[in-house]
């Protein structure tokens, strides 16, 4: 990759000459250099290129370079804090008439649920089998989740889902219309539940163990991965079968999801239709998909956006499918316990639903407790970005557009204005670096059965998505994620400690980028870090 710094070497004769080319290099990393805006483009198919400047409304060169609107990453909504603070704070143009909305919200969402019969109505009914007691056990902060560091850590942020392959036509083609996310066990459904309530069996104890990877830069450079091998132990209620998959995912980040929301569905579609017509020059072929996932409240099938496999339509049903599988909650959209027919000790243990009136179903969370949190969960404002304009970090950016990581990490959309209620978010020109789109990241990211081994990739594990496709995670503040918890992890399964162990575990259709990454020397890794820190 070329320096950065290539105009420093420059004579010129009068001062003024040195100054009018000074001020150009600080607004345009690119001015000294002709071929810098073709090189970005050459990263990207020509097509790609015009898609995400049409999703942007700006050329690629100036998405490439500094952008003083970039700072607000979230728009209008965004706010300035940079401290443990920063995930969990509202929408900076939410009104006063409607904070008290956020707060009700966030108070349900941190606060522990407890067992049923309590005094506390509006907050039992936790289990018989669950993982945590609070959504911020999981969203610690707002923020994202950890993996167990030792074996004998508990896996308060993290959890499996679990699958297993079709094996009649009729799971098949229900699989492929998404009329089922899944096959689930027939035993332990669809999620581990690590935890029960007394007289409950929890169904297994989770366990982890690492084995160091190096990997070497052709500098010379070596950089220590970490690689996991999850096992599941003590299971309380048979053995598991060899076949079962399992997909270890710690919690994401609460940042930014009502914007994410408002992204029109047909400008994520049009990214996957694009995606798939061309190979790079290189043929490498980014071939992004998008989920189609059923919503439960509607009983239709609709574009998937939200989870580590876009498996969610939309925050309401993500949250109460949360509620539901991660503290054993009933809701409106998930009306029973989270108990397999033959976990007999939970299907008799007494739950905590409360009769809501008007006909509904009597429920653990009550619909309107339902709203507040998906409220709370939609105003959660991103951080604004820091030192954007400072050279290491613009050096970092034209790195990452060079090497064409804005393929899936698209920069920028605008944000339509809808008819909804979602005021804060209408209009608004966001930055979240994704496409929400399903992608194949390779072996060494593709989650396995339980006997250790790599699924067939036409199998279905959660909708459209197999073993090997991840959602493009928004990268919008992840600098600030070890400031909001020092613990926090990166990539779906926590193994990465630092950015740049995520970017080296990229492969599948990211392997040209990680060896171009690999080519890098000191100054480069620094200026890479140095940018993905300022978002």
């Amino acid at each position: 990759m070329r320096s950065t710094t290539f105009c420093s070497s420059l004579i010129f004769s009068k001062l003024s000459s040195k100054l009018a080319l000074s001020v150009l290099c600080v607004l345009s990393l690119s001015a000294c250099q002709s071929q810098d805006a073709d090189s970005q483009n050459q990263a990207l198919t020509a097509e790609r290129t015009q898609t995400i400047e049409a999703l942007a409304g700006v050329p690629m060169q100036q998405l490439a370079t500094f952008d003083p609107q970039e700072i607000k990453q979230g728009g209008d909504t965004g706010i300035k804090i940079t401290s443990s603070e920063s995930y969990s704070m509202p929408s900076s143009n939410l009104t006063a008439s409607r904070k008290g909305n956020f707060f009700i919200g966030n108070a349900f969402f941190k606060q522990p649920w407890v067992i049923a019969p309590a005094s506390t109505d509006s907050r039992d009914g936790l289990g018989a089998l669950f993982n945590v007691a609070a959504c911020q056990s999981c969203h610690i902060k707002d923020g994202r989740g950890h993996a167990p560091m030792t074996s004998d850590s508990d896996a308060d942020s993290l959890l499996i889902r679990l699958a297993m392959p079709a094996t009649t036509d009729a799971q098949r083609q229900q699989l492929q219309n998404s009329l089922i996310e899944k096959v689930v066990h027939p035993i332990y459904g669809g999620q581990l539940q690590d935890r029960g309530i007394q007289g409950v069996p929890a169904e297994a104890r989770i366990k982890i163990q690492w084995t160091d990877k190096p990997v070497t830069f052709a500098d010379g450079h070596i950089e220590t991965l970490r690689a996991p091998t999850f096992h599941l132990t003590n299971p309380g209620y048979g053995a598991f079968d060899d076949e079962l998959m399992i997909s270890p995912r710690i919690a994401l980040p609460m940042i930014g999801l009502g914007l994410l929301d408002q992204i029109p569905d047909d400008d994520i579609k049009k990214q996957a239709v694009n995606n798939h017509k061309k190979a790079d020059n290189s043929g490498n072929l980014i071939r992004g998909k998008f989920n189609l996932a059923m919503d439960p409240q509607t009983g239709k099938v609709g574009l998937g956006r939200f989870g580590w496999k876009a498996g969610q339509t939309k925050l309401l049903t993500q949250n109460q499918s949360a509620f539901n599988e991660d503290m054993g909650l009933t809701s409106s959209i998930r009306p029973h316990e989270s108990c397999m027919p033959a976990q007999t000790a939970c299907l008799k243990a007494t739950p905590g639903a409360d009769e809501q009136g008007n006909g509904k179903p009597a429920v653990e969370v009550s619909d309107d407790v339902a709203k507040f949190v998906e409220f709370y969960t939609r105003n959660l404002a991103v951080p604004h970005r820091r030192h954007a304009d400072d050279k290491l970090v613009l050096a970092g950016k034209k790195r990452f557009y060079d090497m064409g990581c804005q393929s899936c990490h698209t920069p920028r959309y605008q944000l339509p204005k809808t008819k909804d209620d979602n005021l804060e978010q209408h209009g608004q020109v966001i930055y979240p670096y994704t496409d929400l789109l399903l992608h194949d990241m390779g072996d060494d990211l593709a989650d396995r059965t339980i006997a250790g081994k790599l699924p067939p990739k036409n199998v279905q594990v959660e909708f459209l998505a197999n073993s090997y496709e991840w959602r493009t995670p928004a990268l919008w503040g992840i600098g600030l994620a070890q400031t909001v918890d020092a613990q926090a992890t990166f990539l779906h399964d926590g193994r990465a400690r630092t950015l740049m162990e995520a970017v080296l575990w990229h492969g599948g259709e990211a392997a040209k980028q990680r060896e171009q990454v690999l080519q890098l020397d000191k100054k480069g890794r620094a200026e890479l870090t140095a940018f993905l820190q300022s978002l």
